[in-house]
């Protein structure tokens, strides 16, 4: 474990999740991507492709390319939003309902598994270490402009 990185750590974990994710999305003709989105999707309702995007971390660019190829697939439909004649509402399809219950299936399988192979405290403190990477990210505390290390609110070192 020494020899190992923080980010080293991530990536690979996220690579592995990803790979992961993307075998199962690949049994249903699907990828990762499309569940991910699916998901984000509200099934009632729909949602507004501009709160699309920010929801799910994403650049406009890159959902545009995953909701054609879905709308392609039959799994999203477009609408003028009602509140907002500017805007346009993403909407599942019948089927696009059936495969976002599998996406969400698989999403709570991968959950149970991992909770079943470790202890609360060890979920809380993966969680607690997430949002401080996290928050050190967004608060520029990693790379700032005099390149000096900042503290985060829950360092246990003083600076």
């Amino acid at each position: 474990m020494k020899d190992k990185t923080i980010d080293y750590a991530l990536r690979a974990t996220w690579q592995a999740v990803s790979r992961m994710y993307n075998e199962e999305a690949g049994k249903h003709t699907s990828t990762m991507a499309t569940g991910f989105t699916l998901l984000s999707i509200d099934p009632d309702s729909g949602t507004p492709s501009t709160s699309l995007g920010p929801r799910m971390g994403m650049e406009a660019t890159s959902l545009s390319r995953i909701l054609k190829s879905m709308e392609d697939r039959g799994l999203i439909f477009r609408e003028k939003n009602p509140d907002d004649g500017r805007s346009v509402l993403i909407n599942l399809t019948d089927f696009g309902k059936e495969m976002r219950e599998v996406s969400k299936k698989t999403v709570l399988r991968f959950n149970e598994v991992v909770k079943a192979h470790i202890t609360e405290e060890q979920l809380k403190a993966f969680f607690e270490v997430t949002e401080i990477i996290n928050d050190l990210i967004v608060e520029k505390k990693i790379y700032t402009i005099d390149n000096t290390p900042k503290p985060h609110k829950n360092d246990k070192k003083n600076f």
